[in-house]
């Protein structure tokens, strides 16, 4: 299974957006070495803006331009039907929940078997969630101190789309996203415009 392993930091710099998350990623991005002095061209701000979407949620350029395809057919605006899409995988979910880190944590959580939807285990990070279904921490994986650290710890308000249950390590999709709700800094029309070049 292919995975993205470049270094996240770095990506955020180049990018100029905290893609993974991290409190410490953009530390250095006002450091005279990393300012960009040059014209970014029509083209050059659309593929930013398309990294950008990789990066966000970890995926690699043919899932992406799949995902694209698939947006097309649905109603709605092209770019919004992406992201909402995109914020439906597992692996992002678990990852908003609270339950891993990052997205890259949350990718592991899922493909090495600790993450279960509505009782059933399931090893596959695109897996699509629909509303209603319920996304947890494996019974016997609830001891683990890191994994009670994240999820007790982190995103304690979850996002208007999601329900979070901290009794019992698990949340649940109850709408699917709109993009006012969804928190990444995309301009998802320069997505678009990109793709249908």
């Amino acid at each position: 299974m292919a995975t993205r392993r470049n270094p996240r930091f770095k990506e955020c710099r180049r990018l100029g957006v905290n893609v993974c998350g991290h409190p410490k990623a953009m530390k250095r991005a006002d450091a005279p070495a990393f300012r960009k002095t040059h014209k970014v061209s029509e083209y050059g701000r659309q593929l930013i803006e398309k990294q950008k979407v990789k990066a966000y949620y970890g995926i690699l350029e043919k899932q992406l331009r799949n995902y694209y395809a698939k947006a097309q057919k649905k109603e709605g605006k092209t770019g919004e039907v992406l992201l909402s899409t995109l914020e439906c995988r597992l692996d992002n979910l678990v990852y908003r929940l609270g339950i891993a880190n990052s997205i890259r944590m949350a990718r592991q959580l899922v493909t090495h078997r600790h993450i279960t939807v509505d009782g059933n285990v399931v090893n596959f990070p695109s897996t699509h969630i629909k509303v209603g279904q319920v996304i947890a921490l494996k019974e016997k994986d609830r001891k683990n101190a890191q994994f009670k650290k994240c999820f007790l710890e982190m995103n304690k308000s979850p996002l208007p789309y999601l329900e979070r249950d901290d009794d019992n390590f698990c949340g649940k999709l109850i709408a699917y996203p709109q993009r006012k709700d969804i928190p990444v800094e995309i301009n998802d029309q320069m997505v678009v415009e990109f793709y249908s070049k």
